[in-house]
């Protein structure tokens, strides 16, 4: 049987993963990348150490997946987390699993992933073309047939086009989050030129832009132990434990970048997002708590009595919202005005006005539809010998690793399948 020829075209995390895949299953491989080196944004990934995966069983995969995540199964069988961890480590990469089963590089060094991709593919002789850009994928009769390619100088002047001739191609070019890093569409180009179908895209896993003034006195701070909920008139949303962080134009953070899965595509002008400051205690033991530190300090202000309570920089907006007078005694506080305190720690309201854009976003939503797509290959139903994977495709799932395990799972399951591809 005749080794078969494939172009992979991007050098990201779905694109290496699929090169890697077919050559093991005996294909000769060609990368083609746009940047200068691999995994630009893989690079950038978990602030630059890379939440590789979250180690879990596939059903807990599945259950993360926003979009479309029936799709996912064939591809998270050929290549759960586990088989993934351990393809890794036995590449050479430390692996550790912290909080909430994410996945890191025990060195906490994105570029320990990267050269651990790169390493893998150099021992199985796949051939990459850096500084090279696909232009056009040439096809006749509905079958794949050759890449049109740019090859390009640092300066970003052509230095020679060159028509390449394949058994099959993957399209592995990513979305349009973070396009300085070389995600800018390619892929959705070329799925609407071979007659393909678009889910409309939209930033997601992004930051919100907030309305009250408050948060730019915030700027900067970080919340960990909260509960944030995401609201729509009466009905929840969203609503989950754990960090969140204040900015210069709103709130930001693993829970912010996870309830903005819930906002997108929908009317943001009715939502709410509540903070519980103190979730660990219900009301009555949090008035309890403030009469007790009341009671320790019965002279003091009103503005000097919250510092065992809340971070330095919450008092003053506190204290703001709140009817008691910065310059009050405590010990002049009445019941009412304590339980309208509790109210205020336990329902800090925030006004979403906006999400941020794709500058900002960790992943697109939407994308090449997946009824177009078959789903036990990543085949494209339209195209012989054209497969898709990644970001580029519409799907998409909450923090936490589960992203970066759908472009490990759906490279893997076009790059076996391609090898196997015959015309």
């Amino acid at each position: 049987m005749k080794k078969q020829n494939i172009i992979v075209i991007g050098g990201g995390a779905a694109g290496m993963m699929a090169a890697v895949a077919a050559a093991d299953h005996g294909a000769c491989v060609t990368l083609i990348e746009k940047n200068e080196k691999l995994g630009k944004k893989l690079y950038i990934t978990g602030k630059g150490r890379c939440n590789i995966t979250n180690n879990s069983d596939i059903e807990n995969l599945l259950l993360h997946v926003m979009s479309n995540p029936k799709f996912l199964y064939s591809a998270f069988y050929a290549l759960d987390s586990k088989k993934l961890m351990n393809f890794l480590e036995n590449e050479g990469l430390s692996l550790k699993t912290e909080r909430g089963n994410r996945v890191f590089p025990a060195s906490d060094k994105s570029s320990d992933v990267i050269k651990t991709f790169k390493n893998a593919l150099e021992r199985r002789d796949v051939k990459i073309y850096y500084n090279a850009e696909a232009v056009k994928i040439n096809i006749e009769n509905s079958v794949f047939k050759s890449v049109n390619i740019k090859f390009k100088n640092s300066d970003g002047k052509v230095l020679e086009t060159k028509i390449i001739s394949a058994d099959a191609v993957i399209i592995a070019t990513g979305g349009i989050t973070y396009p300085s890093t070389g995600s800018t569409g390619d892929g959705y180009k070329f799925a609407i030129d071979a007659g393909h179908s678009l889910k409309q895209t939209s930033p997601s896993l992004v930051p919100f832009n907030i309305k009250e003034s408050f948060v730019k006195e915030l700027q900067g701070l970080s919340l960990r132990n909260v509960e944030l909920s995401l609201t729509n008139g009466k009905k929840i949303l969203y609503k989950e434990m754990g960090e969140m962080l204040f900015t210069h134009f709103g709130i930001s953070g693993p829970l912010v970048l996870s309830a903005s899965s819930y906002a997108t595509r929908q009317d943001i002008s009715k939502m709410k997002i509540i903070v519980d400051l103190k979730p660990a205690l219900t009301k009555q033991q949090l008035d309890e708590r403030i009469l007790r530190d009341f009671s320790e300090c019965k002279n003091s202000f009103f503005k000097n009595s919250l510092g065992r309570l809340l971070p330095a920089k919450l008092i003053p907006v506190v204290t703001a919202l709140s009817s008691i007078d910065d310059d009050r005694k405590v010990n002049s506080v009445t019941k009412q005005e304590r339980l309208e305190l509790v109210d205020i720690l336990k329902e800090f309201t925030m006004t979403p006005v906006s999400l941020r854009g794709y500058n900002e976003a960790v992943i697109t939503k939407g994308g090449v539809m997946v009824k177009e797509i078959n789903p036990s290959t990543m085949e494209s139903k339209k195209v012989e010998g054209m497969y898709f994977a990644g970001e580029v495709i519409d799907t998409d799932a909450m923090t936490g690793g589960y992203n970066l395990q759908i472009a490990w799972s759906t490279g893997y399951l076009a790059g076996i399948s391609a090898a196997r591809y015959s015309t």
